[in-house]
């Protein structure tokens, strides 16, 4: 299988947040980009693997600055890495500002997608090739997340975990 780029997987989403969205503060319900964020990373996925996909879990969450009603929020979510049948996919979440336009960063996120046939058992896909450098950081510490995953779940054993033992090696 032949290997593809993060770009070739890029999906941006932009919509604005509408006052059924929101919190008694005004802000957009944290469940609400939650929401937003699996439709993007699942288009991603799917773009990667040109197929089927399901959401394996959500890895990492920074709800870093609130979302104002009324504000227009993209959503740029790639596949930072593929393993033997799931893709991890990143995402950076905007806001504009309403009078500059200026777009500033406010959440971030990292989610895990298994592709499935039509009967969904899960099925292989195309590795990653990063080309700059913050796809190729992405990548790297892609694996690290992957094994601290399967640490913390009990899947595998922390002697194991090669990339992670190597962050603490003297």
């Amino acid at each position: 299988m032949q290997a593809k780029t993060p770009s070739q997987s890029f999906t941006t989403v932009t919509d604005m947040v509408l006052p059924s969205e929101t919190n008694p503060l005004n802000n957009l319900f944290g469940g609400e980009l939650l929401a937003r964020m699996d439709r993007a990373a699942s288009i991603a996925a799917r773009r990667h693997s040109r197929r089927i996909v399901v959401t394996a879990s959500v890895n990492n969450v920074g709800f870093n600055r609130m979302v104002p009603l009324g504000s227009v929020v993209t959503i740029e979510a790639q596949v930072t890495r593929a393993f033997k049948t799931s893709m991890e996919v990143y995402m950076d979440v905007w806001v504009e500002d309403r009078e500059s336009g200026e777009r500033t960063k406010a959440n971030e996120a990292i989610y895990s997608f298994v592709a499935v046939d039509d009967t969904g058992r899960p099925i292989a896909v195309a590795p990653i090739s990063p080309e700059s450098e913050l796809e190729k950081q992405r990548y790297d510490a892609a694996l690290r997340r992957k094994q601290l995953s399967l640490v913390l779940a009990g899947k595998m054993k922390a002697k194991d975990a090669t990339e992670l033992k190597a962050l603490f090696a003297e």
